[in-house]
């Protein structure tokens, strides 16, 4: 069978995990990172963040389109959506929570200049808003950094607890570039407490399933 939502304009529709009532849409893959360096040459056309009812077939559309102004994908916890809002006019960051056919809620506020928006984001049933570069900086709820390697990335942030999963090469011949016999390639999983202790760390490779559970493969 092939149904209709209320109002069709050609956007994909993702997939928000933990649930399966709403999908969304977001009309520019511009980052936050990227449109701070591009709207210092002048006004952007910005984003808009479009919601998909898969029980009903509405559309909700929280905020009208913007110039300057773009959005991040939302998560789903505690029951509701969350998502960061980026105003590169009065350079304010938003976290909000939202439900379908209610406002927006205003979670918490943030003066862009502050933070690190290279690989901003929001994670965990907690929803924390982190950045990732050389460290890990949390900004919400909680305030914590301490520093990543380069070949690691935050899954996840639980319990006080942080997940980070590390890809680990072995037997690469870095003078002929190539692998060798002995060539291995596997995800580590480590994890921290807000301060950068070492709590544990095995081979193993954390990833989300569509109904929201983890699993470790």
């Amino acid at each position: 069978m092939i149904r209709r939502f209320e109002k069709v304009c050609g956007n994909y529709v993702e997939m928000i995990y933990g649930q399966k009532r709403l999908g969304y849409s977001i009309s520019d893959t511009v980052g936050f990172y990227d449109m701070f360096e591009l709207q210092k040459e002048g006004e952007r056309q910005g984003s808009d963040i479009i919601f998909y009812d898969y029980e009903n077939g509405k559309v909700y559309e929280p905020f009208e389109k913007e110039k300057n102004v773009i959005y991040d994908k939302p998560i789903y916890a505690k029951g509701a959506y969350y998502f960061l809002k980026g105003d590169f006019n009065k350079n304010i960051m938003t976290l909000f929570k939202y439900l379908p056919e209610d406002l927006p809620e205003k979670i918490t506020e943030l003066n862009i200049g502050d933070m690190n928006l290279y690989n901003l984001k929001i994670i965990g049933d907690e929803v924390y808003i982190i950045s990732e570069d050389e460290y890990i900086v949390s900004y919400y709820p909680k305030r914590f950094q301490f520093p990543l390697e380069p070949n690691e990335c935050v899954l996840l942030i639980d319990n006080d607890k942080v997940f980070i999963e590390a890809w680990i090469e072995e037997g690469w011949d870095d003078e002929k570039h190539c692998a060798t016999d002995e060539y291995k390639y596997y995800h580590k999983l480590i994890v921290k407490d807000f301060f950068g202790n070492l709590l544990s760390e095995e081979i193993g490779s954390l990833d989300q399933n569509p109904d929201g559970n983890w699993w470790i493969s």
